[in-house]
């Protein structure tokens, strides 16, 4: 008896709650009501609940797209090893990992790139690039080899180009 009591008010409260709730009838009259579906939800006219601002705005800042990693820098990353087979990529992380990948000019030696984009901005130390090599020995297996210093500078050298050619492209396209 004294759950019933106890509950009973709180089943009043909730009733209240719902007393200004309008039928689903209504949202079929309300053309505005009723956009708020088109993005797939009712909480929020965006779509679903928002808890870090709005996502169109945050979308439209230069370079970043719904990308945890600046969107130019990601883009460039991709064109710049797109010669080589992707065995992962991450674009919230923002990491990027090829599968070994042998020239036909040298069929003895294969690389494989593990490339990181550190940030959201589109800075020249945003940007690091792991080289690996390896050469094929006598008996046909594959051993680990040095690899210059300056192969991974090259490969981020070439990421950020192509990154500072794809910004200046798509400001003069806002132009």
């Amino acid at each position: 008896m004294r759950c019933v009591l106890l509950l009973l008010p709180l089943v009043f409260l909730m009733l209240a709650a719902c007393s200004g709730m309008e039928r689903e009838d209504d949202y079929q009259t309300d053309t505005a009501r009723r956009s708020r579906y088109e993005y797939g939800s009712a909480v929020s006219e965006k779509g679903g609940i928002l808890l870090f601002g709005d996502r169109d705005e945050n979308r439209n800042r230069a370079g970043e797209t719904g990308l945890g990693v600046n969107g130019f820098l990601w883009r460039a990353a991709l064109d710049t090893v797109s010669f080589m087979p992707i065995s992962s990529a991450d674009p919230f992380g923002g990491t990027i990992i090829t599968d070994w990948y042998a020239p036909s000019s040298t069929p003895g030696e294969r690389a494989r790139l593990n490339i990181f984009i550190l940030g959201r901005a589109l800075r020249a130390d945003g940007v690091r690039v792991n080289v690996f090599r390896q050469t094929r020995d006598a008996a046909g297996n594959w051993i680990d080899a040095q690899t210059a210093l300056s192969t991974a500078g090259a490969v981020e050298d070439a990421i950020l180009t192509r990154a500072r050619q794809l910004r200046i492209r798509q400001a003069g396209a806002a132009r």
